[in-house]
């Protein structure tokens, strides 16, 4: 019987009162006199009654997921839960320091999973249906959700939610984490000081977006910057910022916004810097002639295997990005567009390490070609499973040290000499 309530009083808080979701912060004592009025109207309906005591004990239990998250909120709350993945109802898993394991919860019902979905859906602009049945947003803290839901995800609802570790706000809590050391830390934050173009590479799930969230806090507070995304989760401390966010088409299949329209209208909004949340197509292109037309600074995330693998993304999103252009054409600007690429894995343990901090230049035999300046050497995995290697520089000095002069940073040019 309290199952049946609580699925009617859920489907009228989000059919009759949606407004209650789109404030910055849910009322919990307005919500509970909506759940009441709710509740008696729908014992009144069915000529029921229940002890007051049950009642009471209804309204916090819908209080509580409306306002957090129902069977999820104490993994929400869990600091060292990075992700989480609801596969249908009743299997859900997290990932705990690197390591994914099964979590002891679930949802009543896929209803009661619909209507967590829909509630994370409310404040946006976005649905999902059957004729659209997959979406991503972002939490207000920053979180990144992917919802897929049948007939695509053929178990039942499934919601991948991605958390961003607070700690994690300066380039020393990366050292700290064994993300990278301080020399190679060091070198990155003056990349940005001189406005060195960065594109973050690695695996979903390798911690790129992090690392790039973290070296964006050493921009400087004067610049005006311009976020482009599909969706919006980058968190910039810095004053002028304006975040533009891409639009999927509505149930008719108009009203779609590219991530590569809204790159070509950023240019006409005079950015200091800009930056791409994730290149996948097109915006390859104008990404790599905007930085040769003048817009230094850039930084940029791209999903590749290794720094060589960015070279060959581009490469092939440029191709069929439907504009003539030759492959002699495209190295050119890939060579004069990209400065440094910053390779990112998720190891065998769980930890996620920056593995590869390489320059691009051009080359005669292949028109383009990366050049590691920092490499991660892996050395063995103990019988604990942990992975033991340290980082190395090559002896390579950056094709820019100069610009570093030129922006007044002091960078000692022996931090490059060679590791034996």
């Amino acid at each position: 019987m309290n199952k049946k309530i609580k699925e009617g009083i859920r489907f009228k808080l989000v059919s009759e009162y949606r407004q209650l979701f789109f404030k910055d912060t849910t009322n919990a004592v307005e919500l509970r006199e909506v759940i009441g009025k709710i509740l008696d109207d729908i014992l009144y309906h069915d000529h029921t009654n229940i002890p007051e005591q049950e009642k009471d004990k209804i309204v916090m239990e819908i209080i509580d997921e409306f306002v957090g998250f129902g069977p999820i909120e104490d993994l929400i709350k869990d600091r060292f839960v990075t992700e989480i993945m609801i596969n249908g109802p009743d299997k859900i898993y997290v990932e705990r320091h690197g390591k994914t394991e099964l979590a002891h919860v679930s949802f009543d019902s896929e209803q009661q999973l619909l209507h967590l979905i829909e509630k994370i859906l409310l404040p946006t602009r976005r649905h999902v249906d059957e004729s659209n049945p997959y979406t991503d947003v972002s939490l207000k803290d920053g979180s990144r959700v992917n919802i897929i839901i049948p007939p695509l995800a053929i178990d039942g609802p499934t919601v991948t939610i991605r958390r961003f570790l607070k700690e994690i706000g300066r380039v020393e809590d990366l050292v700290n984490l064994g993300s990278l050391d301080k020399r190679m830390a060091d070198f990155l934050v003056a990349s940005i000081l001189a406005k060195i173009n960065i594109i973050f590479s690695g695996a979903t799930g390798a911690g790129k977006t992090t690392t790039l969230n973290v070296l964006t806090s050493y921009i400087p507070n004067k610049e005006r910057i311009v976020t482009i995304e599909d969706t919006a989760e980058l968190r910039l401390i810095q004053d002028h910022v304006v975040r533009l966010e891409g639009r999927q088409p509505n149930i008719e299949g108009r009203g779609e916004v590219s991530i590569r329209t809204l790159f070509k209208n950023s240019l006409r909004m005079r950015p200091d810097r800009i930056i791409l949340g994730e290149i996948r197509g097109g915006e390859a292109l104008d990404m790599l002639q905007a930085i040769c037309s003048g817009h230094s600074g850039s930084l940029a995330v791209i999903h590749a295997n290794s720094p060589q693998d960015v070279i060959y993304r581009l490469e092939t999103m440029i191709l069929t990005s439907g504009v003539p252009i030759i492959l002699e054409a495209i190295h050119r600007q890939i060579a004069a567009a990209v400065n440094l690429i910053v390779q990112q894995e998720q190891l065998a343990d769980g930890t996620r390490k920056v593995t590869h901090i390489s320059q691009v230049k051009s080359s005669k035999e292949t028109g383009v070609c990366v050049e590691d300046i920092f490499l991660y050497e892996l050395e063995e995995i103990d019988s604990e499973g942990k992975v033991k290697g340290q980082w190395k520089a090559t002896g390579v000095t950056p094709l820019f040290y100069q610009s570093f002069k030129k922006a007044g940073i002091t960078l000692p040019e022996n931090m490059f000499k060679a590791d034996n």
